[in-house]
Formats: structure tokens, C-alpha cells, sequence
């Protein structure tokens, strides 16, 4: 009767995994409207959201790879790469073709396969040749950012002026106020969300990070999946990079320079699991707008120097995972 009265009055115990990514976005937004009267404008949140949807974008396709137990650190130097490619092939058919709309369309597609290429390399090494993700995702790392650094003979790639001003809508222009890259963030997100909590690719992929051996047994096609999670994200790197080359017409071997951070402590800020299991696109999300805010808060007051931007984010990292730890613990 005791046992039963007591599993009848146990109260549900709380996720803070689930509730402290928000609390922080909660409190950074508070934070900011009493630090400047300007933080909640209109041109404000538009400007952190735009400039956050590259790291966004990518962020999605990284919380798939982590959810699957795996880990892929060349993002940032293979959207350099893709970048660079983009610009060199945009102004190769500038010569031949003239500036048009068939040089964007032909630049995107260049971009979205480069993306696909090098996503599947990735994945083809780590999951036929069996090299740990960390080890040649380092390595790809070096490799793009050297091909990108090749491409622009050192110095930097800039996309030729006539096609600049037809392609700079896709990154200054939108519907209602609301530029392309935050549209096209929001759509990637809801998909991914859908794709993670509702289609078997999204439950193979928490299965397969939980207990690989399990996930074979179940019949899952580990090898598959996993691969199909680096296509992913690569297709996501050319995207980011679609949206990220009208901003500034140009790319250099400092292109998405640690973007790679950025996008895994946005996935683990947002609740995903670094050792993989269990993700959460909503929680990268909230994770990449913790970043965004963070940065764009000390860039609008001078309460603390905008140079520790990155001390504060490693900070904010380090608790995460130390949060993630002790609730796996009280579990």
C-alpha cells in the first residue's frame, strides 16, 4: 500500500536538458532589452537571424551526424571550399555565357553538388574504410581549407560585379521584411524536426548513436544511415553557402573559419547528445540563437568586451555538457 501511494504521489521529474537552453535564451533576451533599447528592433533580430542562419543551416545537418554518433569537423573549411569553387565556376561561365540568371542557377548547382561530394566522401571513409570520424574529418579539414587557399592563389576569390548585384538579393531580399536565409533556415529546421521525431531515418539515426550493435540486430542498415547523415550535412554545407556567397561576393581561406564549433556547440547547447543517441532539431535551434545573441549582445553595449566573445561561448559550451553529465547521472 506504501509503495503504491508513493509511485502515486512521485511527481514527474524535470528534463533540464529540455528547459535550460531556454531559460538561457529567455534571460540573454531580458539581458539585452535593459542593456540597449534597441536589442528587440526589427533591424536587429533581423540582422542576428540572417547572420545566423549559415551557422543554422549546417547546425541541422550536424545534429544529425552527432545523433548517429558521429562528428564532422571540416564543415567550416568545406564551405570555404565549396564557396571558392562556386565563385571560380560563376565567373568562368560570366566569360562564356554573359551574366544572367543561368550562371546563378548553375553556381547553386555547383554549390549544392560540391556539398554532396565532399558530404559523401566523408561518409564513404568512415563508414567503408572504417577511420574514426574524428581522425579524417581533421583531415578533410586541412585538405579543403588548403584547396580553397589553392583555388584563390592565396589570396581571395571575388565574384565578378555584375554578377555580385544580380545574386545579392538572395542574401539582402526576401518576403514581408524577412530575408531569404531566415526563410530558408526556418523551413530546413521544421523539416528537420519532422525528419528527426517522425520518419524511420530520424529514429535509425538516435537507434544507431544509442547502441550500434543493438541497431544491426534490429535490422537497421547502420552503414547506410550513417552515411546518409554526412550526405546530409554536406548537401546543407552548399545550401548555407547559396545563401552566405551574396553577402559578400567573395571567399578566402578565412571562410567559415570555425563554423565548426559554432554548429557542434549549437547542437549540444540545444540538448543533443555528444556521444549520440538522442537529438533535437528545435534544441540546435535554440542553441545557435544562444550563440547569435551572445555576440550580438556584446557587440551592442559595452558592458563586456566584444573580443570575449568566444571565452563566453566556451563557457556556455562547458556547462552544457556539464548539464547533459549530471542529468545521464541522476537517470
Amino acid at each position: 500500500m506504501t509503495t503504491a501511494t508513493n509511485t502515486l504521489t512521485r511527481r514527474p521529474r524535470v528534463n533540464l536538458t529540455v528547459i535550460a537552453p531556454l531559460v538561457a535564451l529567455l534571460v540573454l533576451i531580458g539581458i539585452g532589452m535593459a542593456l540597449n533599447p534597441n536589442f528587440l528592433s526589427w533591424a536587429n533580430i533581423t540582422n542576428v537571424l540572417a547572420r545566423s542562419a549559415f551557422i543554422g543551416i549546417i547546425a541541422i545537418g550536424m545534429t544529425f551526424v552527432i545523433t548517429a554518433g558521429g562528428l564532422d569537423l571540416s564543415v567550416g573549411s568545406m564551405a570555404a571550399f565549396v564557396a571558392g569553387l562556386m565563385i571560380l565556376s560563376m565567373n568562368m561561365l560570366t566569360e562564356s555565357m554573359g551574366p544572367g540568371l543561368p550562371v546563378i542557377f548553375a553556381g547553386i548547382a555547383i554549390a549544392l553538388a560540391t556539398g554532396l561530394a565532399a558530404g559523401f566522401i566523408n561518409g564513404i571513409l568512415i563508414t567503408r574504410a572504417g577511420i574514426e570520424a574524428f581522425i579524417l574529418t581533421l583531415g578533410t579539414m586541412g585538405i579543403y581549407r588548403s584547396l580553397v587557399t589553392w583555388l584563390a592563389d592565396g589570396g581571395t576569390l571575388s565574384l565578378g560585379f555584375e554578377m555580385r548585384e544580380m545574386y545579392r538579393p538572395v542574401y539582402y531580399s526576401g518576403v514581408a521584411g524577412i530575408a531569404w536565409p531566415i526563410i530558408v533556415f526556418a523551413v530546413l529546421a521544421i523539416l528537420g524536426e519532422i525528419t528527426m521525431r517522425h520518419t524511420a531515418f530520424g529514429r535509425h539515426c538516435a537507434a544507431i548513436g544509442s547502441n550500434e550493435k543493438v541497431a544491426r540486430y534490429s535490422s537497421v542498415a547502420v552503414l547506410r544511415v550513417r552515411l546518409a547523415t554526412y550526405v546530409l550535412l554536406g548537401v546543407l554545407v552548399g545550401i548555407a553557402v547559396v545563401m552566405y556567397v551574396p553577402r559578400l561576393g567573395s571567399a578566402s581561406a578565412t571562410t567559415g573559419l570555425l563554423w565548426e564549433l559554432e554548429a557542434i556547440a549549437a547542437v549540444i547547447i540545444g540538448g543533443t547528445l555528444l556521444k549520440g543517441g538522442f537529438g533535437r532539431v528545435w534544441g540546435t535551434v535554440v542553441g545557435v540563437l544562444i550563440l547569435s545573441l551572445i555576440g550580438n549582445l556584446l557587440n551592442l553595449t559595452d558592458f563586456v568586451s566584444p573580443y570575449l566573445n568566444g571565452a563566453i561561448q566556451g563557457v556556455v559550451i562547458i556547462l552544457a555538457v556539464v548539464l547533459q553529465r549530471n542529468t545521464g547521472a541522476a537517470r
